[in-house]
């Protein structure tokens, strides 16, 4: 018996990422872990920055994916992100001086700086070293 499947679209404001079928997507969820297979019922949510993971014949594909929302709807997994890249796509080092400039500005204490801004640039920096490979 085949392997059921259902229509995966990952797409940014510049692009789409991806665009194929797949047998199931897990993403973070604002309120949590979100895992969809095939038939899923209809359902809305917002995306919390971190890794969204395709998985299509047994392989999984990892984006890093800097918020947005996600929809599920007639078999049909629709992933409208403000950022969504691929491993491949990252630049580590450009990824590893945001994060250590993010830990800088948080760690000065300086009543001028944007706390959450930090902590959100921090958070992005963090999930794009993940998805290229590992903690860093």
């Amino acid at each position: 018996m085949a392997e059921q499947t259902q229509k995966v679209a990952i797409v940014t404001p510049e692009r789409v990422v991806y665009g194929e079928e797949a047998r199931f997507v897990q993403a973070r969820g604002t309120e949590g872990e979100l895992g969809i297979l095939p038939l899923h019922t209809p359902l809305i949510t917002s995306l919390a920055p971190g890794l969204l993971r395709v998985q299509k014949d047994g392989k999984w594909t990892v984006f890093a994916v800097s918020g947005g929302f996600l929809e599920v709807r007639d078999n049909r997994v629709v992933v409208l992100a403000n950022a969504a890249e691929r491993p491949e796509e990252i630049d580590v080092e450009r990824a590893k001086r945001a994060k250590e400039r993010a830990e800088q500005r948080l760690a000065s204490k300086d009543p001028e700086i944007d706390v959450p801004r930090a902590k959100a640039a921090l958070l992005r920096a963090l999930t794009r070293l993940e998805a290229a490979g590992g903690k860093h």
